[in-house]
């Protein structure tokens, strides 16, 4: 009885060396995203203090060019299960004809994303705004709305950049480069917003339009910094090398990637198309909700960085470690990621609660808009660790290049059960926004569940880099 106890603790948690390892590749992803994620919480307090319909004009403007950074981040993701294989290989020219793939179709999807939101910006706003009990100016939240995100689709090319050469990075062992140039952006985005956004130093207030200008410049220096170290440092990234000569990639691995990588493109889209979705629900219930969602969703965003950071990291270790064909150990490693990510979220959940009455107090809004948003900070923290479990169990599944699996497990979830769910409270019941909010964040357990059982099967423990 007592072998199997010390049996089934080491199942679940490492050694020092192991989280050593662990934190060594987490560390810098978690500072870049919490120091980006810091100050564009403190860039959305200077809008929020602009008045309640400038910020959720950005708020709805965001949560449109959402889908876009999400769908990057699902276009670098196929070609970054082979890139981090390959890197376990020690094979450079895998990985440089996987960082090519990612060129390609991030600079397309960033050439596609500009044309449909130029043309329907309109459209989409207006599919946000609702009148309601609280009030609010739609027509003020629409004209905040189109200005702002009129500004960000000049970043769209800069943001394609980044996403390509940092993934790419982050797989061959530097972490901190993306990192430091994180830094470095969003710095100098937070000092821009001080001054473009309130009019300092003999300049005009710009508003929101301020916050979009500073966003983009900002976003154009991140790109500068993170491509110009690559390639000035070939000798330690030698995939980078030729890497702009051609952008032919071999048909064998195109093949295999766009096969292993459409369903995970597909998935990043339909997921972050049904976060806006839900997003959409929540605003049939005013203004006030749309208001009181993005406050939360800003603080929870600032608090998730250890999750999303942990993400990056499983995949990281768990695709070297395949791509080294050691796949017992992959399993192993498994176990104890999501032990970890699980339990690294009952600290940020406390956390978060902790400053639930707080936080809402800086914007300049409604007494009703902070009350709410207050509900929602604690539903949301409560939640956290099914919503770190399902990302940990994600990343694992991804790892291995089974992404079909995935992509039902992930977004097809999302559309069935989530969304569903919360369409039907909205459009047929006449739950609140704290119970459609509340309802989203605990269905998560079902997700959960299904997670428990594919990991523990194994069914994504494959060395997938072999091509002809």
């Amino acid at each position: 009885m007592e072998q199997a106890k010390v049996s089934g603790f080491k199942k679940l948690f490492g050694d020092k060396k192991f989280y050593a390892m662990v934190i060594a590749i987490a560390i810098p992803i978690m500072i870049q995203q919490g120091i980006t994620n810091f100050v564009s919480l403190l860039d959305n307090i200077m809008v929020g203090r602009i008045g309640t319909e400038q910020m959720s004009g950005v708020s709805i403007a965001n949560q449109i060019l959402y889908v876009f950074n999400v769908s990057l981040f699902g276009a670098v993701s196929g070609a970054s299960i082979f890139g981090a294989q390959f890197f376990g290989q020690g094979n450079t020219k895998g990985v440089r004809d996987a960082f090519r793939f990612k060129l390609l179709l991030c600079l397309s999807l960033a050439g596609a994303t500009f044309l449909v939101v130029f043309f329907f910006k309109e459209n989409l706003i207006n599919y946000f705004l609702h009148e309601s009990e609280g009030g609010g100016d739609l027509a003020l939240t629409l004209a905040a709305g189109i200005k702002y995100i009129d500004i960000m689709l000049f970043g769209l090319l800069p943001t394609a950049m980044v996403q390509a050469y940092s993934s790419t990075l982050r797989e061959t062992g530097h972490a901190s480069v993306p990192m430091r140039a994180g830094v470095v952006a969003v710095i100098l985005s937070f000092v821009l917003n001080l001054i473009l956004i309130n009019g300092l130093f003999g300049l005009p207030a710009m508003g929101v339009a301020g916050a979009g200008l500073s966003t983009v410049i900002s976003k154009f220096l991140e790109a500068f910094l993170m491509m110009s170290w690559t390639h000035r440092h070939k000798d330690i990234n030698p995939f980078i090398v030729d890497a702009w000569k051609t952008l032919i990639i071999p048909p064998a691995l195109m093949k295999n990637i766009v096969v292993k990588g459409c369903p995970l493109l597909l998935n990043e889209f339909l997921w972050s198309l049904g976060m806006t979705t839900l997003s959409q629900l929540y605003s049939l219930r005013g203004l006030d909700t749309v208001a009181a969602v993005n406050i939360t969703s800003t603080l929870a965003n600032l608090f998730n960085v250890a999750n999303n950071a942990l993400g990056s990291s499983i995949a990281i270790i768990l695709g070297n470690v395949l791509g080294a064909n050691e796949l017992e150990k992959a399993k192993d490693y498994s176990g104890k990621l999501i032990t970890f990510a699980v339990m690294t979220s009952f600290v940020f959940g406390t956390l978060l609660a902790s400053v639930s009455g707080v936080f809402p107090l800086l914007y300049k809004t409604t007494s009703e808009v902070r009350s709410l948003a207050t509900k929602l900070i604690i539903v949301y923290a409560a939640s956290l660790p099914l919503q770190d479990f399902a990302h940990a169990a994600y990343y694992v599944l991804r790892s291995g290049g089974k992404t079909f699996i995935t992509m039902l497990f992930d977004s097809c979830y999302v559309w069935t059960v989530r969304v569903s769910l919360v369409y039907v409270l909205a459009h047929f019941t006449a739950v609140g926004p704290v119970g459609l909010y509340a309802a989203a964040m605990f269905i998560e357990a079902v997700k959960c569940t299904v997670g428990f059982i594919l990991v523990r099967k194994g069914v994504w423990v494959h060395n997938i880099t072999a091509y002809q």
